[in-house]
């Protein structure tokens, strides 16, 4: 923090008029300049100034196919997965791009190279330079204000040749300033957090039933007995050798799990399972796990107690991501998974794309935490390698973060593509619809009658999993219908499982035909927009948007043990560690014959789609409508459908 102490310690500096070449032009411009306590910067104060240079124009072009390549049943690369070096390689920023930033900064600025480092990936420049070295370079007057909540050191907007516009993205500190030495707020507790972050609640205590091996009570509470029953799969050997580089990944924020917890759900329901039997802990900018059982969070329990018997004797991997200060405040705002995605890929720390470059400060945690009980070290870039399965049980609005953020990401859920990484994302549980905001009691969009899609669950590189239901008189052995409690008030869980169009995303090519066939065969009627257009239309969702999900698992009356005892919950966040597991188990079947993992599996299952179970029924109402209904083929509630594990087994283990 030397730099935010140099800074507090200047004096208002004394404007100069600054003449701008003719070949210069404005490169970024702050809307409304910041009045704060604003004083402009001394000129010998230092400033870490860093330039985001524009990723490989090519690369991006070129990605989806590169993709497709890999993970398309029908190319002859399938299979055929980059290392993390090759992915780095590839989307680094052109030679040329590098070299004219380089140039400029030595021929205008003074900046030799000496003085400048470029990241492994050589995604960004950096050198330090004093505010009057930095105002001479970028033709601006930098300023440091206070908003009563956080300082920050910035401009009002900056100038820069006009050649280099197509290969800077951005500059920092710049428009969008440098922020420092956070104000101290309110910790919440982990418990807090773990409740504003949940979007289910548990039931007290589950129906009696004296034998949890039974299939006649499945419509009233799912075991794992149940599951197996639903989706054929095996029942596992506890002796098996496994592969220890086959664990399957499970991202974790605000929500821990409680060794006691787990204990007492394998004696009950899972006794193949011995007590103390834990996931590995990947911890990530201070994450805690396990913790007690008042600190445990539902979340955590009812993942790892759906993965852990199911892939055993395979382990799970916990990412526990952030601090206690940052999961509290993530859960109402800010965005998601970027310091996971750094931890990962240390290039994606630096990674710039649509003009977003790292972590933003405006919407992801900052290390160090300055801030009372946060963590302390430096934020962690690449120190964990991904597990070959991700599952991730939780999700924001796309509305509730710029395009530009989510587009950034998506590209980074692809590059873990390309390396063999299969993520499964849960769909929602609002329908077509969101939690209750203040400016929406229907989460919903433009006053409350737009469908809102979730992120990042409308990325098209990620496998979105919807949730389905086992109905009351039904039995494991009846087609399962489409999770949707809302029609009965008194239901512990009321929720309908997200679905719909993305905003931000177009429809993939290897979606298009199923989207397609959607609307020729099951056409809802709504009026609907293009191009993410809802502020000028009065439609109701995206026409040429990416759907979601794209399969789906069972995800209601799911039984767990939480707080020391035993519940029933439900909802797409326990659908997806349950289709993530199936994956996981097909990877080790692969690997046990010198095959590597299935990777990004949506091209596969679109082209393939007779390996799932087509669920016909149901819908998922929201913002007024009753959302879309289940139809045969893909629909934006189940998707494709739920597993049958030796179905989809069959089909992966005759790829490459």
């Amino acid at each position: 923090m030397r730099f935010a102490h140099a800074i507090l310690a200047t004096a208002a500096a004394t404007a100069t008029a600054i003449v701008i070449p003719s070949d210069h032009v404005i490169h970024e411009k702050r809307a409304t300049p910041g009045t704060f306590n604003r004083r402009r910067l001394e000129p010998h104060v230092r400033l870490p100034m860093r330039i985001g240079l524009k990723s490989n124009k090519v690369a991006r072009e070129s990605a989806e196919k590169w993709l497709m390549d890999v993970s398309h049943p029908k190319s002859t690369q399938y299979g055929k997965h980059w290392t993390q070096e090759e992915v780095v390689s590839a989307f680094a920023p052109a030679e040329d791009t590098v070299n004219a930033v380089t140039d400029w900064l030595g021929d205008s600025g003074g900046i030799e190279k000496a003085r400048i480092t470029p990241t492994k990936n050589k995604a960004w420049v950096a050198f330090d330079v004093t505010v009057e070295e930095a105002e001479r370079l970028l033709m601006t007057e930098y300023f440091e204000s206070d908003d009563g909540e956080r300082r920050t050191v910035g401009c009002d907007q900056y100038h820069l040749p006009s050649h280099l516009l197509e290969h800077v993205d951005y500059v920092t500190p710049g428009v969008k300033g440098l922020h420092f030495k956070p104000s101290k707020e309110k910790v919440l507790s982990k418990r807090d957090s773990n409740q504003a972050n949940r979007r289910k609640i548990f039931e007290p205590s589950p129906p009696s039933q004296s034998n949890s091996s039974s299939l006649d009570t499945c419509d009233q509470m799912i075991t794992h007995e149940c599951i197996r029953a639903l989706y054929n799969i095996p029942f596992p050997d506890p002796g098996a050798k496994v592969s220890p580089n086959n664990t399957m990944g499970i991202y974790l924020l605000s929500s821990a799990y409680a060794q006691e917890d787990l204990d007492m759900f394998f004696s009950n329901f899972t006794p193949y399972i011995a007590n103390g039997t834990a996931p590995i802990l990947n911890s990530i900018n201070g994450g805690v796990a396990p913790v007690d059982v008042f600190h445990a969070g539902p979340e955590a329990c009812m993942d790892l107690q759906l993965a852990i018997p199911l892939i055993h004797p395979q382990n799970t991997t916990v990412y526990q991501v952030d601090d206690d200060f940052w999961t509290a405040e993530q859960a109402t705002k800010g965005g998601m998974f970027n310091t996971f995605l750094d931890a990962i890929d240390g290039s994606y720390c630096t990674y710039e794309a649509y003009g977003e470059q790292g972590d933003n400060p405006d919407f992801d945690p900052v290390y160090p935490n300055e801030r009372e009980g946060g963590y302390k070290g430096e934020r962690m870039c690449g120190v964990y390698k991904p597990t070959n399965v991700i599952s991730i049980s939780y999700m924001k609005d796309e509305s509730e973060l710029p395009a530009a953020y989510q587009k950034r990401q998506c590209d980074e859920w692809l590059k873990l593509g390309l390396q063999g990484v299969s993520v499964f994302v849960a769909s929602g549980d609002s329908g077509v619809g969101d939690l209750p905001k203040p400016d929406s009691p229907n989460g919903c969009l433009r006053n409350g009658t737009v469908f809102t899609p979730g992120h990042p669950n409308t990325c098209p590189w990620l496998t979105s999993v919807g949730a389905t239901k086992v109905y009351p008189g039904k039995t494991v052995f009846d087609p399962e219908s489409a999770a949707n409690n809302l029609a009965d008030e008194t239901y512990y869980f009321p929720y309908s499982s997200g679905g719909g169009f993305s905003n931000v995303f177009g429809v993939p090519k290897y979606q298009s035909e199923a989207v397609r066939d959607y609307f020729e065969t099951a056409d809802p009627g709504y009026p609907h927009y293009y191009d993410g257009n809802w502020q000028n239309s009065t439609g109701l969702y995206n026409r040429n948007g990416r759907g979601f999900p794209d399969v789906a698992a069972n995800g209601d009356n799911i039984v767990a043990a939480f707080d020391g005892s035993i519940h029933m919950t439900g909802g797409t966040s326990a659908a997806a560690p349950i289709f993530a597991s199936v994956v996981n188990m097909i990877n080790e079947e692969r690997i046990k014959i010198g095959k590597g993992p299935v990777g990004f599996i949506n091209p596969v299952l679109y082209a393939s789609p007779e390996v799932l179970n087509d669920i016909k029924n149901g819908s998922n109402p929201g913002c007024g409508t009753n959302g879309f209904d289940a139809s045969k083929g893909w629909d934006p509630l189940t998707g494709l459908g739920t597993p049958d594990y030796p179905r989809m087994l069959d089909l992966f283990m005759s790829l490459p």
